[in-house]
C-alpha cells in the first residue's frame, strides 16, 4: 500500500482538495475509487488509469460519461504518492499549462520539505562552540 497525501500550497490551500470538491457526487465517487486503485498499486498502475506526463508527474484518470478527469501526481521516497491537482478534460491532449502547475508543485513541496528535513537535523545536532 502507499500513502496518498493531498498537497498544500505554502499558505494552506489544498489545490486537489479544491478540484475535488468541485465534482458532483458521482463522478466524485468514481475517482476517489481511481485514487484507491493507486493507493494500493502504486508505480504498477498503468493506462487507461495512469499515465507517464514529465518531470515525475503522472496523471489518473477518470471517465464519467462523457467527462474524463486528471488528477496529478508524483512519488517520493517511502511509498508516498502526492496529488497535486485536477482538471476536467475537455481536449484529447492535456492542457500544458495543468501539467507546468502540476511540476511546480511538485518543485515547491520537495523544496520546503527538504528544508524541514534540514531545520530537523540542525535542531537535532549539539551545538559546537
Amino acid at each position: 500500500m502507499y500513502e496518498i497525501i493531498f498537497y498544500d500550497t505554502a499558505d494552506g490551500k489544498c489545490p486537489v482538495q479544491d478540484f475535488l470538491d468541485s465534482l458532483d457526487s458521482k463522478f466524485l465517487a468514481k475517482t476517489l475509487r481511481t485514487i484507491d486503485l493507486l493507493e494500493t498499486n502504486g508505480p504498477l498502475l498503468r493506462e487507461p488509469y495512469s499515465k507517464p506526463l514529465e518531470n515525475g508527474i503522472f496523471e489518473l484518470r477518470t471517465k464519467h460519461g462523457s467527462d474524463i478527469n486528471r488528477v496529478f501526481y508524483f512519488f517520493i521516497i517511502g511509498q508516498k504518492i502526492i496529488l497535486t491537482n485536477g482538471i476536467i478534460k475537455k481536449t484529447n491532449k492535456t492542457p500544458k499549462s495543468a501539467i507546468d502547475l502540476a511540476k511546480k508543485y511538485k518543485t515547491d513541496y520537495e523544496w520546503r520539505h527538504r528544508n524541514e528535513q534540514l531545520q530537523r537535523l540542525q535542531k537535532e545536532s549539539p551545538a559546537k562552540s
